[in-house]
């Protein structure tokens, strides 16, 4: 009996040590193994990919307005044009209100952007716009207003309390668990655009006080989590915010963390071809495989004629914002926000095509074919 009794609590022991083990983490990719990923890839080109009929990535994605139909439709356009990456939103609700359910129609997704030989970058977090996102039916479109409907994953009300932070890791960790081995996505953006803060009317109202002190301390969190997963495919966070990125001393603490746990560099940059060129040059510093992550604003001379050029013979994988003009409003200028209009741009922002497929320019269609194919 006192030996039974003696192995048991032993048993008990062994147990209660293995749980309390730490869990070990992955370490940030080597260099050789970053370039052996560019190099197996090579060099590709898309778009920040979300349907027309989406406002946001929760309208993309929830069941009720999963719109398959001209995900594939429009999935087909890209393809012609011979993109061969997309980035693509998705959000912490979407798992807390039905995770299998996600889960598939996220599946489904992937299914039919891989049948047209397109890679996905899955966007997890984001710090831009609606700082208070809500399930359900989204709002509609705010006439001649640039991307009304976008919202924050988390959204203030968890990324402002750092006690809530935990709520996210079954989310981080088990999308990324499920997809870990999956070749259909090509790269793990693990938090949109750090500390950008909403100060368009009607949002900045909602926005957190000292956003950057939040947002630091969840990315950090967010990277163990996925360090702990250890997906086959490589993680980043884009840089966008501040100059200076090529000098690791001059980066504030965030951009600094961003920089040194990314598998692979990436960075949005809406700036003419000259500020374009020296951002990427500040960046190869780093020796490290580069994606470009969002451009295209063409009244700010970012347009595909003048730096994708530049992206490809600097083998930095491009991705534009914008595809199909829809719900989003994205060919209208951030100025929308503040300044009225009352009618379609001359010129558009971002996005290629109108929904009947007829292009914002036929020259920069050929031109992107050549380019792409």
């Amino acid at each position: 009996m006192f030996k039974q009794t003696l192995f048991l609590c032993l048993a008990v022991f062994l147990i209660q040590c293995q749980k309390n083990k730490p869990i070990e983490k992955s370490a940030r990719w080597s260099e050789e193994k970053a370039w052996e990923w560019h190099q197996t890839n090579g060099w590709m080109a898309g778009t920040n990919f979300n349907p027309s009929t989406s406002i946001n990535q929760l309208e993309f994605f929830q069941e009720e307005t999963f719109d398959m139909e001209t995900i594939d439709r429009e999935l087909g356009w890209s393809a012609e044009l011979g993109m061969k990456l997309h980035r693509v939103y998705i959000h912490n609700l979407l798992w807390d209100q039905d995770s299998l359910g996600f889960l598939s129609r996220l599946e489904s997704y992937l299914e039919t952007s891989n049948k047209y030989n397109i890679k996905t970058m899955i966007v997890l977090l984001d710090d831009v716009w609606n700082p208070e996102p809500k399930l359900g039916k989204q709002p509609d479109p705010i006439p001649f207003v640039h991307n009304s409907g976008w919202v924050q994953a988390p959204g203030a009300a968890i990324l402002g309390d750092s006690l809530r932070h935990k709520e996210l890791k079954n989310y981080i960790k088990g999308v990324v668990r499920h997809f870990a081995k999956d070749d259909r996505i090509i790269a793990w953006d693990l938090y949109n655009e750090p500390d950008n803060v909403a100060n368009q009317p009607g949002l900045k109202e909602f926005e957190i006080k000292d956003k950057a002190i939040y947002t630091f301390s969840l990315l950090k969190k967010v990277v163990g989590w996925v360090r702990e997963v250890n997906p086959s495919q490589p993680v980043t966070m884009g840089l966008w915010k501040g100059s200076d990125w090529g000098e690791m001393d001059k980066l504030r603490p965030l951009e600094r963390f961003m920089v040194k746990n990314s598998d692979v560099i990436s960075f949005h940059s809406y700036d003419g071809p000259e500020a374009t060129l020296e951002k990427i040059e500040a960046l190869k510093i780093y020796n490290r495989p580069i994606i470009c992550s969002e451009y295209l604003a063409r009244t700010n001379g970012s347009t595909f004629e003048s730096i994708l050029p530049i992206l490809k013979e600097n083998e930095v994988h491009a991705i534009n914002w914008g595809f199909v003009s829809g719900k989003t409003n994205t060919i209208f200028p951030w100025s929308s926000w503040t300044e009225k209009m009352d009618s379609i741009p001359k010129i558009w922002h971002h996005d290629i095509y109108r929904t009947d497929k007829t292009p914002f320019s036929e020259n920069e269609i050929s031109f992107l074919k050549a380019t792409l194919k």
